[in-house]
C-alpha cells in the first residue's frame, strides 16, 4: 500500500474520533495562557503546594487560584489536601507529554 494512502487513512481515522478531538481542543484552550503554561511547566516536575506555585510564578495567590481552578475544572489538574495545604499535580500523562514537548520545542529543554 502506498505511503500516501496510509497517511490518508490515518487522517480519516483521526477525524472520526470526535470525542478525542474535542478533549484535545478543550485541553489546549485551557492551557493556552502564559500563566497557566508556567504553572504546568512547574507541575511537570511533580506535585507542588499552592504557596510554592505562587512563589515560583510570581503573582498573587488569588490570581494563581483562578488559573488553578480553570485547569482543575477542565480536568487537567488534580488536587490533594494535607492538613491546611493544597497540592496540585497534572492529572493526565498525555498532558505531561504535551508540556514536555512544548518545553523541548520552545525552550530547548531536552525531552524527559
Amino acid at each position: 500500500m502506498p505511503a500516501a494512502r496510509k497517511v490518508g487513512e490515518d487522517i480519516f481515522d483521526l477525524i472520526g474520533r470526535t470525542e478525542e478531538i474535542e478533549q484535545a481542543s478543550l485541553a489546549m484552550k485551557a492551557i493556552a495562557h502564559p500563566l497557566r503554561l508556567k504553572i504546568l511547566c512547574l507541575l511537570s516536575g511533580g506535585e507542588v503546594a499552592v504557596q510554592e506555585i505562587v512563589d515560583a510564578v510570581g503573582t498573587s495567590q488569588s490570581n494563581i487560584s483562578q488559573h488553578l481552578a480553570i485547569l482543575r475544572d477542565k480536568k487537567i489538574l488534580k488536587t490533594r489536601k494535607d492538613s491546611n495545604k493544597v497540592f496540585y499535580r497534572i492529572a493526565d500523562e498525555r498532558t505531561l507529554s504535551l508540556v514536555a514537548l512544548m518545553r523541548q520545542v520552545f525552550c530547548g529543554v531536552p525531552g524527559r
